[in-house]
């Protein structure tokens, strides 16, 4: 006799994948070219946004492709593109 410990063999478990873990959405805007195109023409000037959350203006310092960034009497604020509605120049 060995002085090995006996091994016993367990049936393989197959271990299904927890149901909790569920994949993440991710939410992709599609860049609204002539949008951004016009508010970077206006860099600079004043305008006034109608958003989908109501009406903001300032003076237009910075455009991206999801984002414009307005100074209102030196507070900045950051407006999705997603969000406008219309645009008016001042």
């Amino acid at each position: 006799m060995n002085n090995y410990p006996m091994m016993h063999h367990m049936p393989h478990m197959h271990h299904k994948p927890h149901m909790h873990h569920m994949p993440r959405t991710i939410v992709v805007n599609p860049v609204d070219t002539c949008v951004v195109e016009t508010l970077m023409s206006h860099i600079g000037k004043v305008v006034i946004l109608e958003t989908t959350r109501g009406r903001i203006d300032g003076c237009v310092v910075d455009v991206k492709q999801d984002h414009v960034v307005l100074d209102q009497r030196h507070k900045k604020f950051f407006v999705r593109i997603a969000e406008i509605v219309w645009i008016m120049p001042e």
